[in-house]
């Protein structure tokens, strides 16, 4: 043993330094902290975004449900007398019904959609080479897509209690829990995932598009303005855009799923294969 300790003492004094197994797992550790901390910041982003937003257009998002299940033809005219009327029959607040429901829903899918799309990000930057830079415009949009459909896939059925609140009086549904047990004993179990495939079919584009249309915006102003990040305004004005793209692109199969999902309380039978 005496021989061991001089031999190490001997390496020292020539500069070499012995290799510490502790340094390496500090680092190890570090980096498992750095990434679990990334993703709780992902997640907490996502949800408080997705919140404040909701909250902000639940009135307007109502009255779209409404128009989309009924046979009465939209314009801001009626959209107006339809928001005023509600408000004269059951309040101000009667504005915001099912919101509770759309928050449900909202912040566990807006907290993984967000997350999603960071990890999608890396995999998918780390399999083309491009960690950490910007992704070409095809992984750009699939990333997107990728997460959307994560998001819809783990929250439908709260996708489904909201709409549901949307388009009834509130007599017939008392609360969230009471919109579950009466699908549930009514209409069978798997009523909570009707409308589930256009819901894909239109999440694919809608969520594709819109992390494109944002990310592409965010690249080319980084590089006309020199600034690595935008301001908080040029960020809400691109989130606007990305919002009515991607909307707009799967706007007809959102129509779709709101009248599968409200069928059983309008009188609508539709058939999902």
């Amino acid at each position: 043993m005496g021989n061991g300790v001089q031999e190490q003492r001997a390496s020292l004094t020539k500069g070499e330094v012995l290799p510490l197994a502790s340094t390496t797992q500090t680092e190890s550790s570090y980096e498992g902290l750095k990434s679990t901390r990334s993703v709780l910041n992902s997640l907490f982003s996502g949800a408080l975004a997705g919140a404040v937003a909701k909250t902000a257009v639940a009135p307007l998002d109502r009255t779209k449900i409404i128009f989309q299940v009924s046979s009465a033809r939209f314009s801001a005219k009626e959209a107006y007398r339809l928001i005023y009327r509600t408000y004269l029959k059951d309040g101000f607040l009667s504005l915001w019904r099912g919101n509770s429901a759309t928050m449900v829903r909202v912040i566990p899918y807006a907290a993984i959609q967000f997350c999603a799309h960071e990890q999608y990000k890396g995999l998918l930057g780390g399999y083309y080479g491009f960690q950490g830079k910007a992704l070409p415009p095809v992984p750009r949009i699939l990333a997107g897509s990728l997460a959307g459909i994560t998001a819809a896939m783990l929250t439908y059925p709260l996708d489904m209690v909201r709409a549901r609140m949307a388009v009834t009086p509130k007599e017939m549904y008392g609360n969230i829990l009471h919109v579950f047990v009466r699908i549930s004993r009514e209409e069978g179990l798997k009523t909570l995932y009707r409308g589930f495939t256009p819901t894909i079919l239109g999440v694919m584009p809608y969520a594709g598009l819109s992390f494109f249309t944002y990310e592409t915006l965010k690249k080319v102003h980084a590089e006309r303005s020199g600034r690595p990040q935008p301001y908080s305004y040029e960020r809400l004005a691109f989130g606007a855009c990305a919002g009515l793209i991607g909307q707009s692109s799967s706007y007809p199969l959102d129509v779709v799923r709101r009248r599968m999902q409200t069928a059983g309380v309008t009188g609508h039978t539709y058939v999902q294969h």
